[in-house]
């Protein structure tokens, strides 16, 4: 049982749901009538989308292990619970149905569920190193599943599922900066070249917002360009006054405990900028 437990641990399963949702998210943007909706399409994607994102959280700490020994030292992998070898078993396994899933969906869904698995395996074996572009793959990754669940639904990228996307890519970025303040011991002792370890907690902290702030600066757009109801108002000025305070108590106190919560936090901006876009595709 603890066993099992410790399996589940090393997929993080709420960012696997997140990822799978992510999906769901970019096909009702991009089709909001759900009478024509392709719900078994749907499943197969928020199953592909939880599946590989398992996949990578797995393969993550595979390679993290050293780090984790100092930064988490509970995890899976460090504590002994999971041997390395049996990471890399489920990560095939998981991986291998996540194309499975996709393989369901359709070919076009397929060939960009393995450019995102080529590409969070780019970042895990040579990007994760290289700090910002590492950050960069990342929120690659983050913003695929949303133009994954568009090409269920319609076979293309409307303008705003793009929009969203790219708001996802900024402020995951962002996330992944602040994680950085936090890792910072971690990625020291492994030649990790996060801009935390490079330049120092406040210049991440600096250029996290700067992110954060990106994202924002987008929010207004879907609704200027008249692809949104105004029912995106109230939940995305929610979401912005989220990024706008989180930043402030960021810029004020970068420290790697503050950090740790202001990661946390983030999560709940992107949640309701999720619903933000959902609720306004409704006319």
């Amino acid at each position: 049982m603890r066993k099992a437990r410790s399996f589940i641990q090393l997929m993080r399963p709420i960012n696997c749901a997140m990822m799978g949702f992510a999906v769901f998210v970019g096909a009702v943007l991009a089709n909001p009538q759900f009478s024509a909706f392709n719900w078994l399409g749907v499943i197969y994607g928020f199953l592909t989308g939880f599946t590989l994102t398992a996949a990578s959280m797995a393969i993550n700490d595979y390679y993290d292990r050293s780090i984790d020994a100092i930064n988490e030292p509970t995890r899976p992998i460090p504590s002994g619970l999971v041997s390395p070898r049996e990471a890399l078993i489920f990560v095939a396994a998981l991986s291998a149905v996540g194309f499975v899933f996709a393989y369901f969906t359709s070919l076009l869904c397929l060939v960009v569920a393995v450019i995102a698995w080529a590409i969070m395996t780019t970042y895990v074996t040579v990007g994760k190193r290289s700090g910002l572009p590492g950050n960069l793959l990342v929120s690659t990754c983050v913003a695929t599943p949303f133009i994954y669940g568009s090409i269920i639904s319609l076979k293309y990228v409307p303008l705003n599922v793009l929009l969203f996307a790219l708001m996802a890519f900024f402020s995951n970025t962002g996330r992944e900066i602040t994680k950085g303040i936090v890792d910072v011991q971690g990625d020291k002792s492994a030649g990790v070249k996060t801009i935390a370890v490079r330049y120092g907690a406040k210049a991440a902290a600096v250029t996290a917002v700067t992110f954060y702030l990106l994202a924002v600066s987008l929010t207004p757009l879907p609704w200027l360009l008249g692809i949104v109801s105004f029912w995106f108002i109230p939940l995305v000025l929610v979401t912005d006054l989220g990024f706008g305070v989180t930043s402030v108590l960021l810029l004020r106190d970068y420290s790697r405990e503050n950090a740790r919560r202001i990661k946390k936090r983030v999560l709940l901006w992107f949640i309701l900028g999720f619903l933000a876009f959902i609720f306004g595709a409704l006319r």
